[in-house]
Formats: C-alpha cells, structure tokens, sequence
C-alpha cells in the first residue's frame, strides 16, 4: 500500500508538488484596531490649523515694520455692466475700457500737444527736469474741462520700509487714457505715509499724461541738454552741518542755495 502510494505521488505532475511563491507580502490586509495604548492622535481642526498659521511670531513682526500700517485701501469689488441701460457700472480697478477707441478731437488735441513755457519748467538739485503738479492739472482742466477727467486707483497701495507705490489710471471723457504706477520715498516712519501716498497720486499723474503727449519736451534729451545750457548752472556747495562738498544744479535765476547747503 505504501509502496503504491509512492508510485503515485511520483507519477503525479511536477506541477503539483512544486513549491509556490509567497505573494502574502503584496496583498492588501484590512488594518488592524489600533489599541488604547497605539492610539493615532486626532488631528486638530482646521480652523485652529489656519489660526496658527495666519499668528505671526514676534520675529516676523520685529522684521516687517510695515505691516501694523499697512493700507487697507483696496478698491471696492464691482460688478461690470455693459448693456445699454443709462446705469452703466464700469469696474476701473481692471477695466479697459474706450482704450485706444478713438482719437480726441483737433482743439484737444492742439492743447495738450501745446509746447510748454520754459519758465514753467523747475530742476531738481540732481539736474532733474520736472513740472509742477499742478501745471499738468491746469492743461488737463483746458482739454477736457473741469470734471471731464480723474485719476483712479487700480490696486491698492504697496508700502515699504522707505517707499509707497500704487497703480492708477487717467480717465478722460468716460475712457481709459493710459495706466501708470507711481511711487514715492518716504522718512520718517508711519506718520509720513500719508504725506507720500499724496507724493505718489502725483508722480502716477505725471506719467500718465506723458501718454497724452503733455510735457513731451522733458523726455527729450536735446531739448534738456539746450535747457539747462540756457537756464541753469551747477554749482560746487557745502554741507553746513557735516561739511561735505558736492555739486548741485540750480536756475541762473536763483541766487541762494536752500539751506542745509551754501554755495562756495
């Protein structure tokens, strides 16, 4: 009997007795019940998470002087309207509205192209040509009367340790002219912000009636090499304080040097 079952097991195919690889090792177990000692602990609400997160630590408020002045003047989320009821609503924070749609007419033209008058132009101790603010705001008033345009923001306002920058856009008869971003530095601290934010609105204006083609001469390097040879000089001065020497420009016209300077 035993001798038959030997036979058996002999003639038996190879592949029945042949060893079987274990693939316990890839196949996917149910987890087991973690025990009260094993315990995962819960993960805290998201709500606490964000509240961490958003915490600032005393060093990040040590190195980020602006932030307990920051300005909160973003403008106002409105919806755009385009239909053809007399309550159009248009968002000029990121409206292109009317831009490049058409040229003004010949006597707007004509005055915002007008050369300006070279006793209006000033100077900068640097050698800088600029106008007056309110030279640009007085052309602006001729062309397109008063109320005809404005100056909106398009962002809110970007403030540094020692600079405060925001983007406008000058709007004239309902239509988008040109979009700048000015800037202004400030000293002082937190208490000059407000002086500059002003400083700003103003150097934004500027730039964007450079687009309307107003003061075109004071981006025009032969016409400020032919300027300065005519109306101003640059002079050696003094610090009266710290005694420092150094050369600044300034108008023939003007015959003193602002104080903290003395010409020598």
């Amino acid at each position: 009997m035993l001798h038959s079952l030997r036979l058996g097991f002999q003639a038996a195919p190879r592949s029945l007795y042949s060893p079987v690889r274990s693939y316990s090792r890839y196949v996917r177990t149910a987890p087991k019940t973690a025990s009260t000692k094993t315990a995962v602990k819960p993960a805290p609400p998201i709500e606490d998470e964000v509240t961490q997160q958003d915490t600032p630590s005393d060093e990040l408020q040590s190195t980020t002087s602006t932030a307990s002045f920051a300005f909160q003047d973003a403008p106002p989320e409105t919806r755009s309207v385009l239909n053809s009821t007399p309550n159009n609503i248009i968002d000029w924070s990121d409206s292109y509205h009317g831009l490049g749609s058409q040229p003004f007419s010949k006597e707007i033209a004509d005055i915002l192209l007008t050369p300006i008058e070279d006793q209006d132009i000033e100077i900068k101790p640097d050698g800088l040509l600029y106008l007056p603010e309110i030279k640009y705001r007085r052309i602006l008033n001729k062309a397109f009367g008063p109320g005809g345009w404005g100056l909106v923001p398009r962002t809110e306002s970007l403030v540094t340790k020692s600079q405060i920058s925001r983007e406008y856009g000058l709007i004239c008869h309902g239509r988008l002219i040109s979009i700048a971003r000015g800037e202004q530095d400030y000293f002082g601290g937190e208490e000059k912000v407000t002086t500059a934010l002003e400083g700003c609105k103003s150097n934004a204006l500027m730039r964007c009636c450079k687009d309307l083609g107003i003061a075109s001469e004071l981006w025009d390097p032969g016409f400020i090499r032919k300027w300065k040879a005519k109306y101003c000089e640059e002079v050696f001065v003094e610090h009266v304080v710290n005694k420092k020497k150094k050369k600044l420009w300034k108008l023939k016209s003007n015959k003193k040097i602002d104080y903290p300077y003395k010409q020598l």
